[in-house]
């Protein structure tokens, strides 16, 4: 091994180690530069239109635009956090005082189930309603017991949590203002031909925005149009609902149909036809319009996925990333769909030549 060689395998293993390193420094603030980083990418054409505007002036575009996602984002999104926080943990208190009582309501479902129905449960053993009444007692008192402990929470790691914010605007202006140059530096470190680089720059990129705007976008859309028909119906903790509903209108096809079609079919087997038949038709035909109409339109259109590796991914990349996960799964699967269709195309490694 001539002596060139090994100095270049020495450097790209000390790059290796040093990069491990900075990662687990940046580790406890991975949320704050992570989107930190997905809002610079998101706002980054605001940002280019302000510096024309403002004559070149770089600094004040990205102050400017740093003001407009606070406004638009950042207020909004911890103002509706504190709300569900705050209904979430009344929920719990009267759970706990017993004026909320899941048992009656399974009760009264199963003696609502027509004979048939209830041989069908006694033949596959689900019928034991003490022990189903316990398990969804159990799960309905440690959902709502979670909501109040994250208040306690935050009461307690408030200095972390304004720590991690102003980590994330510092982060986002400073991307925003230097965004050109340290996507050319990353670029120019890439060993990849011109042409590959422009595509996978231009895939990330596609997939990030297409990801984050289209996904909240939707969610956002089914989380109100269900709050609505909950608070129309009466139903309790309309707020916090809304925002469960949109949490998992992040997953396609599901979604928010995991909360309303329980809730539908709670209705019809207590006799509340009535309200049981608006909510199920409201939730197929408004809420699942949503999902089906805008979701292909905001998100499939520029990721250029189907819908199955979209769900796939956004449920693998929540299991292991929490919520960051929504965009980091979707991410990781278009970029190894770019990265093998690009391998695809290439007609093999160069020659020992050059060739």
């Amino acid at each position: 091994m001539s002596q060139t060689s090994l100095q270049y395998r020495t450097f790209l293993l000390l790059l290796v180690l040093v990069t491990l390193a900075f990662g687990w420094l940046l580790w406890p603030f991975f949320g704050a530069v992570f989107w930190g980083a997905i809002l610079a990418i998101i706002f980054f054409p605001m940002q280019r239109r302000l510096v024309t505007a403002f004559g070149g002036r770089s600094n004040l575009a990205a102050l400017a635009t740093l003001g407009v996602c606070v406004l638009i984002v950042i207020i909004p999104v911890s103002l509706i956090a504190g709300a569900i926080v705050s209904q979430g943990a009344g929920l719990y208190e009267q759970i706990k005082a017993g004026d909320i009582d899941f048992r009656a309501y399974l009760d009264q479902a199963m003696t609502a189930l027509p004979s048939t129905a209830r041989g069908l449960l006694e033949k596959f053993g689900l019928v034991d309603v003490n022990s189903v009444q316990d398990k969804l007692a159990q799960m309905a008192t440690r959902g709502s017991q979670f909501f109040a402990t994250q208040a306690l929470n935050i009461g307690q790691n408030t200095f972390q949590f304004v720590i991690s914010l102003g980590v994330m605007l510092y982060l986002l202006f400073f991307l925003l203002r230097d965004g050109p140059v340290l996507s050319a530096r990353v670029r120019q470190a890439l060993p990849l031909t011109e042409e590959h680089k422009r595509h996978l720059f231009r895939k990330f990129i596609a997939v990030v925005r297409a990801t984050v705007k289209g996904n909240i976008v939707v969610a956002i859309t089914q989380g109100v149009l269900g709050g609505l028909i909950f608070w129309i119906l009466d139903i309790k903790g309309a707020l916090l609902w809304s925002v469960v509903m949109a949490f998992l209108s992040l997953l396609p096809a599901v979604g928010a149909g995991l909360i309303w079609g329980p809730v539908a079919i709670y209705f019809l087997l207590t006799g509340a036809v009535l309200q049981g038949v608006i909510l199920t038709l409201y939730g197929i035909l408004v809420i699942g319009l949503v999902d089906n109409v805008l979701r292909p339109i905001l998100v499939g259109k520029d990721t250029r996925m189907p819908d199955y590796v979209i769900l796939i991914s956004t449920l693998g990349g929540m299991a292991l990333f929490g919520i960051n996960g929504f965009v980091i799964g979707p991410l990781i699967a278009a970029l190894f769909m770019a990265v093998w269709d690009l391998f695809s195309s290439i007609d093999g490694p160069p020659s020992a030549d050059g060739n």
